[in-house]
């Protein structure tokens, strides 16, 4: 018997305004457990939107979401990630001066009696959580400043990762990488689905798209 994949993230009539603008009206929108959505439109049709309120910084006017069949609030950044949802914006949000390890961890470091970060252990945990997920490459006692746009994209997704989420949004992911590094963000991608990781994938590249994801969005 086939298996029945159930919606990870349902949104339900959506609408947003600002001021006069109306942002998104309406909007309905449903991906399932590991499955890599598309989600396209003009510039200013209200993707971007749409998405900060799937991540919390901004409260719909109307409409419903529901997460895993349930209907939630999510009236902050923090309560999307309780949820497991993470949202991985064009411009990364990485301390250039502070180390893989510390990017992946910041605010949540793990501190011995004496009150003093427990390194090794940090360390190990983040090497850990990137094995996992195929990036023995990248080390975490590396500055991430130090790291490859790419390596700095793998970054974000395993920092969201370490945080237990389900659900991660790509906004223009690759807009500044390589061919190169676009075959091996893909390849790390096809692993987050296997594992039944859910993807919303923002692009104006439509052969990306028609390469990598599942269902298209418009």
């Amino acid at each position: 018997m086939e298996k029945t994949t159930e919606n990870a993230v349902s949104m339900r009539h959506i609408t947003k305004t600002f001021g006069k603008v109306v942002a998104n009206h309406d909007v309905s929108l449903d991906l399932r457990e590991g499955e890599i959505l598309a989600l396209l439109g003009e510039n200013g049709a209200g993707k971007s939107t749409l998405i900060k309120i799937l991540g919390g910084i901004y409260q719909p006017d109307g409409g419903d979401i529901y997460v895993e069949n349930q209907k939630v609030r999510i009236e902050a950044v923090q309560d999307a990630r309780k949820l497991g949802i993470s949202v991985i914006h064009q411009e990364l949000c990485l301390a250039e001066n502070m180390t893989v390890t510390e990017n992946i961890f910041l605010g949540r470091m793990e501190k011995n009696s004496l009150g003093l970060v427990r390194d090794k252990c940090m360390n190990d945990k983040a090497r850990n959580n990137m094995q996992t997920f195929g990036l023995e490459d990248i080390e975490p006692t590396i500055k991430v400043g130090k790291l490859t746009t790419a390596q700095q994209q793998m970054v974000e997704i395993a920092k969201a990762l370490s945080m237990e989420a389900k659900i991660i949004v790509m906004d223009e992911p690759t807009s500044s990488l390589s061919e190169k590094e676009v075959e091996k963000l893909f390849d790390f991608i096809h692993v987050l689905k296997e594992r039944e990781i859910s993807i919303i994938y923002i692009s104006h590249r439509l052969e990306e798209i028609y390469k990598i994801c599942d269902v298209i969005t418009v």
